[in-house]
């Protein structure tokens, strides 16, 4: 297997350019999950205040016998907690929870911005940073919009900015945005589960062209557009199959095809971050 690219961000700080999804992964199952995670090869794990596994993902990294230092461990503050004093104490208990001295990225989990609180949310997590809790800090889920009163009230851009991107949803609007002000994108839900886009005639039809898997096949147009896919899985084989992106390349052609497949509907489940509320 290929050795893992890696992206340094606006801040500086050097990540690898896929990570392991751990929605739903909790509990032994789950440390087992992301230790074969580990084990596989992948050195960026994806968790949330929200997932309720922070806990699992510290274990995982005690179990795993790597140094700390070769790991990004990741976390995300849920809307419910961003007004600045108990976006400082979140951080404060996710660390808690995981057992960690400090977060390597921690991101806002949604805008909600009928609620009006995302700068102050922004602000705390910066401060954090000062402090030493976190080493970088991120978004999710946010629009243009969103990130430029960041900028316009704080002075920066988050790191990396995270949202729903598939073959289904490409975004490239959001793309160039990102590319533009120096804003990494990640990509969650990358290979699009809910639309099952690994079996869409026309993705099996590219892999076999191209001699790899589905998914494969996917997560390397995601590493060719520049974004940090995100794939969850527990499977020990599907984590290796979905590791395993770096030793083939895409035609400008594939990539076409691929990003062609985008649908006007195509958020999975109409999370629109203009009006969605997260808690």
């Amino acid at each position: 297997m290929s050795e893992i690219p890696a992206y340094t961000l606006s801040d500086g700080f050097v990540v690898p350019a896929i990570a392991l999804g751990t929605y739903n992964l909790r509990g032994f199952a789950g440390v087992s999950s992301m230790l074969s995670g580990i084990e596989a090869g992948y050195r960026m794990l994806d968790s949330a205040f929200n997932y309720e596994n922070e806990g699992a993902v510290g274990q995982a990294v005690r179990r795993s016998g790597l140094p700390r230092e070769e790991l990004r461990l990741v976390s995300k503050l849920p809307g419910r907690h961003q007004r600045y004093e108990e976006a400082l104490e979140t951080v404060e208990e996710s660390l808690m929870r995981a057992g960690l001295d400090y977060w390597d990225m921690y991101l806002i989990h949604w805008p909600n911005p009928a609620r009006g609180l995302y700068v102050e949310a922004f602000q705390a997590l910066l401060d954090a940073r000062a402090r030493g809790l976190v080493r970088s800090v991120g978004v999710c889920n946010f629009l243009p919009e969103h990130l430029e009163r960041l900028w316009e009230e704080t002075g920066e851009y988050p790191s990396v900015n995270q949202i729903e991107l598939h073959p289904y949803f490409p975004q490239p609007e959001a793309l160039a945005y990102h590319e533009r002000v120096g804003v990494r994108t990640q990509s969650w839900s990358p290979l699009g589960r809910k639309w099952r886009i690994v079996e869409d005639p026309a993705v099996v039809a590219l892999a076999e062209q191209v001699g790899v898997s589905p998914a494969r096949l996917i997560l390397r147009w995601h590493y060719q557009l520049g974004t940090i896919p995100l794939p969850k899985s527990g499977s020990a084989e599907r984590q290796r199959d979905n590791l395993d992106i770096f030793s083939f390349s895409l035609s400008s052609t594939h990539m076409a095809a691929m990003s062609a497949l985008g649908r006007p509907d195509g958020r999975q489940a109409g999370q629109d971050p203009a009006v969605y509320e997260e808690f």
